[in-house]
């Protein structure tokens, strides 16, 4: 009979440390720079107003991150994935924390959290489909810290949030120092983790139009477990008028290295019937466009099915929510 060894993780091994190390008086413990799973050292800013900020961030040549929420951020340092020499923590900034209407307009801040989005209101009313699309959006903890401003900055692939700004044809607010500009939601996630962000700008806020009463919408997402990030998700939504397709717009989370826009299969389908031929002939033509990747969640086959059906929900959903 032979024994096997347990297998033990490094994040356990370096708990251990941590509390025996606790222990020991503060002069006797050992100095471990950076820790045994932490993040290397940084320095550490805390700013009180916007324009302290910027200015933080005038010469800033990558080297500095700015944190809000953290929720993504924290554990890529902890695995130094990522190693920023600085971190600017806009907590503060009380300016940056709200969402409200103005004009024909949902707008948020770059410090309004999720869950204060997920149980607006403002946000129910003006955009339903992100408020729908929060029912799977992360777990309470995590969403009392992270921000949606942050969220769309860290540009995860297989995020929810953006491709619901996709389909809603956000406007991103960028601001450094001296100037700010506005930059259309299908020119701002470029890349694995890349937006347009300058190294020295900030996302300030998101404007999202108010959606047209007549408007429908869709949001169908599979994952492994309720509050993970998703497999696939899709985001749609539809005008008609006199019984035929006025205005449609179809986004995926899941199937490539950012989320995207399918601006083919939605002019395809304008001036068309709206009956379920036409909508899965439409979700079949999406799925075909997509370039999936293969990993542990399914294969890019898996993915690719995913994508022709939930689009297929989606625009149903959103066809049957047309007024």
């Amino acid at each position: 009979m032979s024994l096997r060894r347990p297998q033990v993780s490094v994040i356990a091994i370096d708990q251990a440390v941590n509390l025996c190390l606790s222990f020991l008086p503060v002069k006797q413990r050992p100095k471990i720079i950076g820790g045994t799973m932490k993040p290397a050292p940084f320095d550490y800013e805390r700013p009180a107003t916007l324009n302290a900020a910027l200015s933080l961030l005038k010469d800033n040549d990558g080297r500095s991150r700015v944190i809000a929420g953290g929720q993504s951020l924290v554990p890529m340092m902890n695995f130094r994935v990522v190693r920023p020499d600085r971190l600017i923590d806009i907590n503060r900034i009380a300016e940056l924390d709200y969402h409200r209407i103005e004009g024909t307009e949902l707008v948020i801040g770059a410090l309004c959290r999720h869950n204060a989005l997920k149980e607006s209101k403002i946000v129910k009313q003006a955009c339903p489909m992100m408020h729908a699309a929060y029912e799977w959006v992360a777990h309470g903890p995590v969403r009392n810290r992270g921000t949606l401003c942050g969220n769309l900055c860290h540009a995860d692939p297989a995020s929810e949030m953006p491709a619901v700004v996709l389909a809603a044809n956000a406007v991103m607010v960028l601001r450094n120092s001296a100037a700010q500009r506005e930059v259309p939601v299908g020119q701002f996630f470029v890349g694995q983790y890349e937006t347009a962000t300058a190294d020295d700008e900030i996302l300030v806020e998101v404007r999202i139009p108010v959606a047209p009463t007549n408007e429908g919408w869709g949001f169908h997402e599979v994952n492994v477990r309720k509050g993970d990030f998703a497999i696939v998700a899709a985001a749609a939504t539809m005008q008609k008028k006199d019984g035929k397709i006025q205005a449609a717009s179809i986004a995926l989370a899941g199937v490539g290295s950012h989320a995207i826009r399918l601006p083919k299969a939605e002019k395809a389908l304008l001036g068309g019937n709206a009956d379920n031929a036409a909508l899965r002939e439409a979700a079949a033509a999406c799925a075909a466009t997509v370039n999936p990747t293969s990993d542990i969640h399914g294969s890019a086959e898996y993915r690719r099915d995913l994508a022709k059906t939930l689009i297929y929900r989606a625009l149903r959903d959103a066809r049957d929510r047309c007024i």
